[in-house]
């Protein structure tokens, strides 16, 4: 074989590779691969039964635990969605769920039942501002409230950087980023 040939063969072999990897890159079942769904059941049901938002769970679950349930944080936040206890009492109570789902809190099904409803909730309170009930998700709406009326943020995306928690920001960000990815990968599903 002549240079001229392997020059042909290894150009035509690059270039079939970059066909697969443009292919690929095309289609959803790769981006399902680097994105699975956990739960998707129960994602489903709740955000149904709660006319909650179904990638903006799964982008909340994405950033808090990466679709781990036996996850308790630092700061006492349990399952999925990390919710903090004190949270889920008052869910549990304005929800009318059963008290005994206190007892079962970092079970997926019951979690998710739970910041469902909790994330319905406050994206009615923020009309709808989607940034808003992320931030308070995070950040607690007692805070989000506080930043809003006394005017320290507007509640837009062009002024995220007037929030005072860094981490809120930052948060913000990486659900949003989550958010557009599931939308994107997962439009038909949901």
């Amino acid at each position: 074989m002549d240079k001229e040939e392997l020059f042909s063969k290894k150009n035509t072999i690059i270039l079939l590779l970059l066909c697969f990897v443009f292919f690929a890159i095309q289609t959803t079942w790769l981006w399902q691969l680097m994105y699975p769904i956990k739960y998707e059941e129960e994602i489903t049901k709740y955000t149904q039964q709660f006319d909650t938002d179904p990638f903006l769970v799964l982008a909340i679950i994405q950033v808090e635990t990466r679709f781990k349930e036996d996850i308790i944080s630092k700061k006492g936040a349990i399952g999925p969605m990390q919710i903090m206890p004190d949270t889920a009492i008052w869910i549990i109570e304005q929800g009318d769920f059963s008290p005994y789902s206190m007892e079962y809190l970092s079970k997926p099904e019951v979690n998710i039942a739970l910041g469902s409803w909790y994330l319905s909730t406050m994206y009615k309170q923020y009309n709808q501002n989607i940034l808003a009930t992320i931030a308070a998700y995070n950040a607690g709406p007692g805070n989000v409230n506080k930043w809003l009326v006394e005017g320290v943020w507007d509640g837009t995306s062009d002024n995220i950087y007037q929030i005072p928690y860094g981490e809120t920001r930052h948060y913000i960000q990486r659900v949003l980023f989550f958010y557009d990815r599931y939308q994107t990968i997962y439009e038909k599903v949901f």
